[in-house]
C-alpha cells in the first residue's frame, strides 16, 4: 500500500472531508431516518405521500436540521407550551437563519403542505405545532443585538422576551414586551403586543421600525413603511397571516431599569367593591402606571383579587399614586417595592410555565360596565374545578389609545381592558369539565365585550375576527389575497383570502 499520497491529492481529499466532519454525527446519517415515503397532509386536510428523495434533498439544503418522528430531538421539539395539545408534525425544520426559512416555506408551498410556524411557542391555541404537516421552528434563531447610539434593538424571530429585556435594560433602554419572559417576541409583536409598559410606550407593534419577512413564495424582504407600506401596516397586528418574521427592528426608550412593582392582593370579601374601584381608578391613571387585575380561584378553593402593579415613573411619586388603592381597602398582601424591571417581567413565569394545560376565552372591554363586575365575581365565585381559574383584566389606554385605529392592523385602540377567562390544569380527565365551564361562564361575559386580542385566539373565535378588526378587516382580506392567495399561512387568527374566480 502506497502511503505517500501526492501533497495536492492529499489536500483535495482532506478538504472534501471537512464539511462532513463539521456536521453533528447524527446529521451525517439523517437521510437514513427518512422513510421511502412520508405521510403528510395538505393545508386543506388531504392525505399525501412525500417522496423520500424529495425530503432528503430538502433536508440537505438546510444549514439547520430536519427532524422526523424517529429522529433524535423530535419529541422535545414537537411539544407545545400548551400541554392541552399533543400534535405530531410530519417534519420539523429547525431553522438557523432566513435562508433556511426560505427553503422551508418553498418546500411547504411546492407540496401544498400544512404549515405551522413556532417562534417562542406560546400559542394558546397550539397552532404553532401542526398535525402531519411541516413545522418551522425558529427557536435556534434567538439572537438580540442592541444599537445603543441609535436606541434600536435587532431581534431574531425565535427570541424570547426575557432576552430582549435583558439586553436592552443592560443599557438603560426598553420597549414594550409582554408580561411573561418566556413568551416569543415574534408572535407577541405580530398580534399587537400588550405589556407592562404599553400604556407609556404603546404596543410592541407600535415600536417596530422594520421586519424581515419570508413570504408565501419563499422570498425574503425587509418590510417597512418605505418598502411596502401596506404589508408593514398588516404585520403590525395582523398576526402570522402574511409570512414568517425572521427578524425585527424595535425602537427603544430610555428608562430607569429599577421600577416600582409587585402585587396588591385583596380578600374575596373586598373584591366586589375593590374591582369597581379599580375600574374607576384606571380611568384617570397616569400613563406610567399599569394595573392588571385578576380574580383568582386556586384548586384549594382560595379566592382573591390580585393587582399586578408596574410604575415606570419617578420612584418617589409611586406611593402617592398608589395611595387610593391601598386606602380604599386594605390589601391582604402588598409586595409592591423597588425592583429591577427584568424581575417584574418574570413574576408570572411559574404560573404560566410550559407543559400545563390551558384554555382561554377573551374579549375587549370598551368602557366600564358595572355588569362586568357582577359577572366576573359570579364566575369565580361559582368555580369549583380542581384547576386554577383566573379572570384577568389587563390594563389598556394611555399611549395605546393615542394611535389611530387605522394606523396599524390592530384596531382596538379604544379598549380600556382586555378581559380573559383562563383555566390551567394538568389532569387530562379534567379537560372536558374545564372546557364546559369556560364556555358556559364566558356566555355571561362575552356580550359585554367587543372583539378580542388575537394573541388569545382559539379556532372557536374565527367568526369574531370581523368584529376584532372592525373597519380594518376588508383591508386585511385584500392584503392577504395579494401576498398569500393560497392561504399557506393559515394556522393563526386566520384572515382568509378572497376565493379565486371559478
Amino acid at each position: 500500500m502506497n502511503t505517500n499520497l501526492p501533497r495536492r491529492r492529499f489536500l483535495r481529499h482532506s478538504l472534501l472531508a471537512l464539511p462532513a466532519a463539521a456536521l453533528p454525527f447524527e446529521r451525517l446519517f439523517a437521510a437514513d431516518a427518512v422513510p421511502a415515503d412520508l405521510e403528510a397532509v395538505t393545508g386543506d386536510g388531504k392525505q399525501i405521500l412525500l417522496k423520500g428523495t424529495d425530503v432528503r434533498d430538502f433536508a440537505a439544503r438546510l444549514r439547520g436540521e430536519v427532524l422526523f418522528a424517529n429522529s433524535t430531538g423530535y419529541e422535545p421539539a414537537r411539544h407545545a407550551w400548551n400541554g392541552a395539545f399533543d400534535r405530531h408534525p410530519a417534519l420539523i425544520a429547525r431553522c438557523t437563519g432566513a435562508a433556511d426559512v426560505m427553503e422551508a416555506v418553498s418546500f411547504a408551498a411546492s407540496n401544498n403542505l400544512l404549515l405551522s410556524v413556532r417562534g417562542g411557542g406560546h400559542s394558546l391555541s397550539g397552532q404553532s405545532v401542526c398535525e402531519k404537516g411541516l413545522m418551522i421552528d425558529l427557536s435556534l434563531m434567538n439572537g438580540v443585538r442592541i444599537d445603543v447610539a441609535r436606541k434600536v434593538a435587532y431581534v431574531e424571530g425565535g427570541a424570547l422576551l426575557g432576552a430582549l429585556d435583558r439586553e436592552a435594560l443592560a443599557n438603560g433602554l426598553v420597549t414594550t414586551a409582554g408580561t411573561v419572559s418566556h413568551t416569543g417576541v415574534g408572535g407577541l409583536t405580530l398580534g399587537g403586543g400588550f405589556g407592562r409598559l404599553s400604556r407609556k410606550f404603546g404596543l410592541t407593534c407600535d415600536n417596530v421600525r422594520s421586519i424581515d419577512l419570508v413570504n408565501a413564495r419563499g422570498k425574503f424582504a425587509n418590510v417597512n413603511d418605505a418598502s411596502d407600506r401596506e404589508l408593514f401596516w398588516g404585520l403590525r397586528g395582523g398576526g402570522g397571516n402574511f409570512g414568517v418574521a425572521t427578524s425585527f427592528e424595535f425602537q427603544l426608550h430610555p428608562v430607569d431599569p429599577v421600577m416600582i412593582g409587585g402585587e396588591l392582593a385583596y380578600s374575596w370579601e373586598d373584591s366586589p367593591a375593590m374591582l369597581k374601584h379599580y375600574y374607576e381608578f384606571c380611568a384617570t391613571a397616569p400613563d406610567e402606571l399599569n394595573l392588571d387585575a385578576a380574580l383568582v380561584r386556586l384548586p384549594n378553593d382560595e379566592r382573591f383579587l390580585s393587582l399586578d402593579v408596574t410604575w415606570c415613573g419617578p420612584r418617589e411619586r409611586a406611593d402617592a399614586v398608589l395611595k387610593p388603592l391601598r386606602e380604599f381597602r386594605k390589601p391582604i398582601r402588598d409586595t409592591v417595592t423597588a425592583a429591577p424591571y427584568v424581575a417584574l417581567q418574570k413574576a408570572s413565569d411559574d404560573a404560566l410555565s410550559h407543559g400545563h394545560r390551558y384554555y382561554v376565552k377573551a374579549g375587549f372591554l370598551q368602557k366600564f360596565d358595572p355588569a362586568l363586575v357582577d359577572a366576573a365575581i359570579a364566575t369565580i365565585a361559582e368555580a369549583n374545578l380542581p384547576a386554577v381559574q383566573v379572570l384577568v383584566m389587563p390594563h389598556a389606554g394611555g399611549a395605546i389609545a393615542r394611535v389611530k385605529p387605522n394606523a396599524t392592523a390592530f384596531a382596538q385602540r379604544a379598549a380600556t381592558h382586555s378581559v380573559m377567562l383562563l383555566s390551567r390544569w394538568d389532569d387530562p380527565a379534567t379537560s372536558d369539565g374545564v372546557a364546559a365551564w369556560i364556555k358556559s361562564s364566558w356566555k355571561k361575559i362575552e356580550p359585554l365585550t367587543h372583539g378580542f386580542y388575537v394573541n388569545d385566539y382559539t379556532p372557536e373565535d374565527a367568526a369574531r375576527l370581523g368584529t376584532t378588526y372592525g373597519a380594518n378587516f376588508g383591508r386585511l382580506v385584500a392584503l392577504k389575497t395579494r401576498v398569500d392567495p393560497n392561504n399557506l399561512f393559515r394556522l393563526n387568527a386566520n384572515v382568509a383570502p378572497k376565493p379565486k374566480p371559478a
